[in-house]
């Protein structure tokens, strides 16, 4: 017994100062206000172990391009003028991947080129000139940084991003770096218009009135902009762009960059890639849509690889409620089916009501670590993964 006890302290001390060693090498990669680009530009030829990811053994599934019937992630016409069609597209994505591309969305292609080039400059300026941007604090509307969670995921991820907060209230011109200035805040205003437009397809594809998921229910009040750099990657097998996550919106409308793939989502048979269309948008639901949709709608998982072969950029415009509003949101009741009578009966609830304030505490104090923040909200949550503690422990 006495000698268990002891390799067990052992093992505990062993793991304390294994997670201290890792804290410094964080807090070293901070403080160089550098980001993964600032390795690259050094030369690194090995990914530092505070990036490596545990091995992922679910597959990757190779969809033919070709063959129509197995294509998996829906690519949905705007321009349609059957819009009972358009709609019951929405609602077959939303409902099943949670993930659909949108082309004739009315966003010009000239701004959304113009867009993935800006944040493509900033981030290959010297780092003399980025530095100024480099910053933890919130209350700050404009922040570049490497890894929101860097101090709080098992692993952290190959790739610098741009934070800006564009609504209600957006930053002042001076406060957006000078690459991004012109054309950020055009794009910004093209996607809230589409946003609004997404907001009534879905209404009406649950069977509400028009407006209710859009001003009635605040899903257009507030909008995030998260600009991505994924540098080339020396030992891409080792890291991910993206660990597994779902998104704490309501919608998400992202910009991909169509040299590079290596977007993923998570689907039952596995890994799925979904393709850079040329023109096109790519959607896909939130963890606040699911909750309120009361899991009509899925927010699927999904996450970003590391190449090897360049650098990628996406832009990701977050649909999501005012930080500092206290309204409580929940399920919405919405008729699932009928009874024996055939009147219409509402399902289960699922989550229990919570702010968009305690949703955001929640999974950013959480951090990308593989769990969806939305079980922490369920009625009835299954057993809960394990620990990060753990997680950060098993790490070298």
């Amino acid at each position: 017994m006495a000698h268990s006890l002891t390799r067990l302290h052992e093992h505990m001390a062993s793991g304390a100062a294994s997670r201290s060693s890792r804290l410094r090498e964080l807090q070293a990669f901070d403080d160089t206000k550098a980001g993964v680009k600032g390795l690259v530009d050094a030369d690194v030829t090995a990914v530092p172990v505070i990036f490596h990811h545990r091995p992922d053994h679910i597959p990757v599934v190779v969809v033919a391009s070709s063959d129509v019937d197995d294509v998996v992630i829906p690519v949905i016409d705007l321009a349609d003028v059957e819009r009972d069609r358009v709609v019951a597209q929405v609602r077959a994505a939303a409902e099943t991947v949670g993930f659909f591309q949108l082309v004739n969305h009315g966003v010009s292609g000239e701004i959304m080129d113009e867009t993935l080039a800006a944040v493509r400059r900033f981030n290959e300026e010297p780092t003399e000139a980025k530095r100024p941007y480099y910053t933890r604090d919130h209350a700050r509307k404009v922040r570049f940084n490497s890894n929101f969670d860097l101090f709080k995921s098992p692993a952290a991820n190959w790739r610098d991003t741009v934070f800006m907060e564009m609504a209600p209230e957006g930053p002042a011109p001076e406060e957006i770096p000078v690459a991004c200035r012109g054309v950020i805040p055009e794009y910004v205003a093209a996607v809230q218009g589409l946003g609004e437009q997404l907001f009534e397809l879905l209404s009406e594809a649950l069977g509400l009135p028009v407006g209710h998921l859009g001003r009635d229910t605040g899903c257009v009040d507030g909008l995030s902009v998260a600009a991505h750099y994924y540098p080339a990657c020396p030992e891409p097998h080792l890291t991910l762009g993206a660990t597994r996550h779902s998104d704490p919106t309501f919608l998400t409308v992202l910009l991909q960059d169509t040299a590079m793939g290596g977007l993923q989502v998570l689907l039952e048979r596995g890994w799925v890639d979904i393709p850079p269309v040329a023109g096109a948008l790519v959607v896909n639901i939130g963890d606040l849509l699911q909750l309120i949709s009361n899991d009509r709608l899925k927010s699927v998982e999904h996450r970003v690889v590391a190449s090897g072969v360049g650098s990628r950029v996406s832009v990701a415009c977050f649909f999501r409620p005012q930080y500092a509003s206290t309204r409580v949101y929940g399920p919405i009741v919405i008729p699932s089916g009928s009874d024996d009578n055939g009147d219409a009966r509402p399902a289960a609830t699922v989550y229990r009501s919570t702010t968009a304030a305690e949703f955001l505490e929640y999974y950013n104090n959480k951090g990308l670590d593989g769990r969806s923040a939305l079980e922490h909200f369920k009625l009835n949550p299954r057993v809960s993964a394990p620990s990060t503690a753990a997680d950060l422990a098993s790490i070298p």
